[in-house]
């Protein structure tokens, strides 16, 4: 194993800036000349874009900034010592330690463990205490693998709280005697996350579980950070007067909770605040009124519902929906268009006839292929039928867990019945996942709790959601989809033109992210009434979508082939897979390019992709299938040579302007000033 800190990567007493910025740049731009990271910028731009999520700063003057990155080439510390501080948001003042932590993407089990080992030591004032009064750089290297070598710690505090649940509990939890005098202690259990899962995760168990041992507060701490997470033991957790949600993402499993009072804070108030946020859990567990996790987990977002605005919410519960159907659908339509090729394009009016009159040892007069051709298409029109249910259920499902998706699933199945489409999907989505939301944070009986997510919450939820769209809103939906439809049908010339060149502008937009999931969503839920004979606007922009989705990474690829010396080594072989991912429409292998120089990539992606998107609806091209890029061809009759014609002019033009805008369009150096002015 390689050492994480090198006297290399050590800057004592140094200027490095007066702001978190310059900091995390010249950090980044040490790490890069140490030869642990192929790029500087990028990898300060993923630190200082997990600063901006959460400032690094705890008390005592120290600051963790830290990130993954793809620029990474081994798990990193690079220390400053500063002279000035510089203020990373926390409550007591600037910082004058500061710990910069980079990790690659795939950084290995036993890095992390020892990363959050430095983490956790940094709450230990004789550790800081001895790291401000190093004289070296070697002395200050020698003290950060004392702390993360694998030795016994030394203190309650520093046990690993992620490798068993008893090691994150407080000697309270453990030594007290089987009788004591005087009331009984107050037991509280915590979970702890961040987004990385490499610092604040494990500083604020070991700051909580400090702080309940000094208050005599039985104290069980759960880590669900990068290093592993060994869940609580389900009698700590039933033993428990309370429960505090240090996090900034997710509690995995939040349904083992269920009933318990609960606190629920950002996780650096684990450090901030330890004292605040157990007694604030005492007074929870002793109020009737007190806020109460959800009967089973009812509510997946409810970590973060005093941060997540509703339009934040509604867009994660969107894209978890079409995460969710893409599937029914990608499986759908390549089973349809295989229909087609085996059965040919009436197998739409013959399949029922074929699959209920024939069988194999009864074969229909058209023959052994068009029974197969008949069986593939009902398959696929079938799994089809599940757009809209699957949609609407999953949407369901983000605001509300697996109480929420039989009521989204038949409000969904509502939609269709009333022909209200996608949209009506979406609606009667959100109106099942809030209404599972809102039922499941009930506060009811005990006995009752158990009853809530499989019968009360579905049962209640079906009939809002299903009401509503039955008696209210189906109807005018079904009115909205049927204008949309025959709008999308009678498009055509320049109209047609500017919808495709605006969708493939989105499918370059954020690669894979919110603005190309519309687009491709758009795309998808037109498929279901799409019909060759009699509306093929709808697989028009299906074409349109995938060819646009395939530019980014073909394009990057072809740049990195003919100008090489324009990208880093890493970037090169990134290049090489960008080939297949492309043809295979995965837009997402154009993310390593535009993560690491977004201001040249990504716009030379759009206007390749925006071009190519404007081309297919001109061509009048058409894509029974939802994905596979070039390898569903045969779902695309005889317009396939167009696709691949306007994806090849959209790609040269995309390969061409990345090429000149790194050639011509310099970035500013990252951290430029020499290393001898960095350390004062």
């Amino acid at each position: 194993m390689s050492e994480l800190i090198t006297a290399e990567l050590v800057l004592l007493d140094a200027d490095l800036g007066n702001s978190t910025s310059e900091v995390i740049e010249k950090l980044a731009s040490l790490v890069a000349e140490q030869g642990r990271a192929t790029d500087a910028g990028a990898l300060a731009a993923d630190g200082k874009a997990r600063e901006a999520k959460t400032a690094t700063g705890v008390p005592g003057g120290i600051a963790i900034p830290h990130c993954r990155s793809a620029a990474v080439t081994e798990p990193t510390l690079a220390m400053a010592r500063l002279n000035p501080k510089v203020d990373f948001g926390a409550k007591d003042g600037e910082a004058d330690l500061v710990f910069f932590i980079a990790a690659p993407d795939g950084a290995d089990q036993a890095h992390l463990k020892l990363l959050s080992k430095l983490a956790r030591a940094l709450v230990k004032k004789s550790f800081t205490g001895s790291l401000r009064e190093a004289q070296s750089e070697a002395e200050i290297v020698e003290l950060v693998r004392e702390v993360v070598d694998d030795k016994p710690a030394d203190t309650p505090a520093a046990a690993p709280a992620a490798a068993a649940p008893a090691a994150a509990t407080a000697p309270a939890a453990t030594e007290a005697p089987a009788a004591t005098a005087g009331p009984k202690k107050k037991s509280i259990v915590a979970v702890t996350a961040c987004p990385t899962g490499i610092a604040h995760t494990y500083m604020a168990a070991d700051s909580l579980a400090q702080t309940a041992e000094e208050m005599g507060v039985e104290f069980a701490v759960e880590t669900q950070g990068s290093s592993g997470s060994t869940p609580l033991d389900p009698a700590v957790i039933e033993a428990a007067d309370a429960v505090i949600f240090a996090v900034d993402v997710d509690v995995r499993d939040r349904g083992r909770f269920a009933g318990k009072p609960v606190i629920q804070v950002p996780v650096k108030r684990g450090i901030d605040e330890p004292e605040k946020l157990i007694n604030d859990a005492i007074a929870a567990s002793e109020d009737p009124q007190a806020r109460r996790v959800p009967a089973g987990a009812a509510a997946s977002t409810e970590e973060n519902k005093d941060n997540e605005s509703f339009g934040a919410g509604l867009k994660r519960a969107l894209l978890t929906g079409v995460s969710y159907m893409i599937p029914f659908v990608a499986g759908g339509g390549l089973l349809i268009a295989l229909g087609f090729l085996f059965g040919g394009y009436d197998i739409t009016d013959v399949a029922d006839k074929y699959l209920t009159e024939n069988s194999l040892f009864n074969l229909p007069n058209a023959g052994f292929m068009a029974y197969i051709g008949a069986v593939a298409f009902k398959i696929g029109n079938l799994s089809m039928s599940f757009l809209i249910p699957a949609l609407a259920g999953y949407i369901a499902y983000a605001y509300a867990d697996r109480p929420g998706i039989a009521p989204g699933f038949t409000a969904g199945a509502v939609a269709g019945f009333m022909g209200a489409g996608f949209i009506g999907g979406i609606v009667g989505g959100l109106i099942a996942g809030l209404a599972c939301r809102w039922i499941g944070s009930w506060n009811v009986p005990r006995w009752m709790r158990g009853l809530m997510p499989v019968v009360i919450t579905p049962l209640l939820g079906s009939i809002i959601a299903s009401g509503l769209m039955f008696l209210f809103l189906g109807g005018p939906i079904a009115k909205l989809t049927e204008a949309l439809n025959s709008w999308l049908s009678g498009m055509s010339g320049a109209a047609a033109a500017v919808l495709g060149l605006i969708l493939g502008l989105m499918m370059a937009a954020d690669l894979g992210g919110p603005i190309n999931k519309v687009a491709y969503s758009f795309a998808v839920a037109g498929l279901g009434t799409a019909s060759l004979a009699d509306n093929p606007a709808p697989m028009m922009i299906m074409a349109a979508v995938m060819a646009a989705g395939m530019v980014p990474p073909l394009a990057l690829a072809l740049a990195t082939t003919v100008a090489s010396k324009l990208f880093t080594e890493a970037e090169r072989e990134n290049g090489k897979a960008a080939w297949l991912l492309g043809a295979a429409f995965i837009s997402e292998g154009a993310i390593p390019f535009a993560a690491a120089d977004p201001l040249r990539v990504i716009p030379a992606s759009m206007v390749g992709a925006g071009v190519t998107g404007s081309l297919i609806m001109s061509f009048h091209v058409i894509s029974q299938a939802p994905h596979g890029g070039i390898f569903v061809f045969f779902a695309m009759n005889n317009t396939w040579p167009l696709f691949l014609l306007a994806t090849l002019i959209g790609t040269v033009i995309s390969a061409v302007l990345v090429i000149v805008l790194k050639k011509y369009v310099r970035k500013a150096p990252v951290g430029a000033a020499e290393p001898a002015k960095v350390a004062a």
